[in-house]
């Protein structure tokens, strides 16, 4: 048995610069009309809203089933930004059958309501189910935002524009007496009007009920990191750039700063707060190249493509670019496409997915490190060894000739060779703790991808 030595390499470089993910899109499917949301109700289906008012469900063999789980058409108003907008299940959708949606009705206002599924088939829901749970008026035919999201303390959020037309003519996002440029929350399991006990502005009126946060423009769209629960917000910027924020979701009563600031940068700050009580984007991308709308997407947290792990995915609707934040806030283009990006979805295993405005369902995928390539099945084990903290990996079945490392933002950081052996060690002496991934390569041919944690 060979003991092998492994050189930690020193990353003197911007991450960048030294990028090694492929990342990717795959045609997964597509037939839909004007996609803008993917939601999943906690098993293998994909639920696919259509802008002019019809939900459909997308299976794990890429099928669509010929009945729409929901066609509420007639009593959407859609067009431009306007039309059924938002999808969320209810945390216990498996016992209670309860789904919200986010819809523009025929008087060009918004509508949030509950829907049931049907009693009789699981694969559709009852349309004459709907319970009316809150609306308002909208200005103007833009902005009309249109995510919903259940929290991880089971409220519902949902995202309201500013009203639409340009610059926020009626100061709307900084006024708490309307619904408009909002993060709104709900508590659905409570009686009408719903309103959570702990929302800053509940029984205060200086504000409305429902209002969690304030100071957004069009955030489309926004979603909870599955593992840290944090609030990603991607929001809509004006006429110079694109901003994304993300926060605490125990943290309440945030203004994000819109109409005084887009993004980091002053727009219209006459009787504004002091911008100590804003809270500025973590991440924000300037207008040029044909860039000019951010889609919001997910922090990945699937198991298929480690290296992927804590990633944040958005888009720009216009130049089909798909870009990451990483967990130091770095901002790094990853694709370039020429789709117009609607919307981000996870599915039960927290993969992720992209819809374009074509109808084209794509899931994102990494080529470089994926743990579908797990060819050395069950034959592959590491472990570290208690005497010098050293790194461990064996194989029963075959022998390893190469491993190269990687940190958990997608970067490699060195690598070691061998002639071939069953077992060989990471001299772990100089690396930080924490985890990482090794792709180990047999002599073969076969390629596996596990995640290892120094300590």
């Amino acid at each position: 048995m060979t003991k092998s030595i492994f050189t930690y390499l020193v990353l003197l470089c911007s991450y960048a610069s030294i990028y090694a993910q492929d990342i990717q899109v795959d045609l997964y499917a597509s037939g839909f009309n004007s996609p803008v949301d993917i939601q999943n109700a906690g098993d293998d289906r994909l639920f696919i809203v259509e802008q002019g008012g019809i939900i459909k469900i997308l299976n794990s063999d890429g099928t669509t089933n010929p009945t729409p789980f929901l066609n509420i058409d007639p009593i959407v108003a859609s067009g431009g930004e306007r039309g059924l907008l938002g999808l969320a299940f209810h945390p216990e959708y498996a016992t209670n059958g309860y789904f919200y949606v986010y819809y523009t009705d025929n008087s060009s206002d918004t509508q949030i309501s509950r829907f049931s599924v049907s009693t009789a088939s699981p694969d559709i829901a009852d349309p004459g189910s709907e319970l009316k749970m809150l609306d308002f008026e909208q200005p103007f035919t833009n902005h009309n935002g249109g995510s919903l999201q259940f929290g991880p303390d089971g409220m519902l959020f949902i995202g309201s524009g500013d009203g639409g037309s340009g610059g926020d003519p009626g100061n709307r996002a900084q006024t708490l007496t309307t619904y408009l440029g909002k993060m709104l929350r709900l508590d659905v399991d409570a009686a009408a009007p719903y309103i959570p006990a702990d929302n800053p502005w509940a029984g205060d009126p200086s504000g409305l009920d429902e209002i969690w946060a304030y100071g957004i423009r069009n955030p489309w769209r926004f979603s909870f990191d599955a593992d840290t629960g944090d609030l990603w917000i991607a929001d809509v910027g004006q006429g110079s750039r694109e901003e994304i924020n993300k926060s605490d979701p125990t943290e309440a009563g945030i203004n994000y700063g819109w109409r005084c600031y887009e993004g980091n940068a002053p727009f219209n700050t006459s009787g504004c707060p002091s911008s100590t009580t804003m809270e500025f984007p973590v991440a924000e991308y300037t207008h040029g190249s044909g860039r000019c709308s951010i889609t919001g997407g997910y922090v990945y947290r699937g198991s298929e493509y480690p290296t992927l792990d804590g990633l944040y995915f958005f888009a720009d609707i216009c130049t089909g670019e798909i870009g990451t934040v990483d967990t130091a806030n770095n901002l790094t283009w990853v694709i370039n496409t020429t789709d117009s990006w609607s919307t981000f979805g996870e599915d039960i295993n927290k993969e992720l997915y992209v819809a374009g405005l074509g109808g084209q369902i794509y899931r994102i995928i990494d080529n470089a490190l994926s743990v579908d390539d797990q060819n050395f099945s069950a034959s592959l084990t590491w472990f570290q060894d208690e005497s010098s903290t050293d790194v461990v990996i064996q194989s029963s079945q075959r022998l390893i000739t190469q491993i190269d490392l990687f940190n958990m933002s997608g970067a490699k950081i060195g690598e070691v060779t061998s002639n071939g052996n069953t077992q060989i060690t990471l001299v772990t002496a100089n690396m930080p703790t924490g985890l990482y991934l090794a792709r180990v390569s047999s002599s073969t041919g076969e390629v596996e991808t596990i995640k290892i944690a120094i300590r």
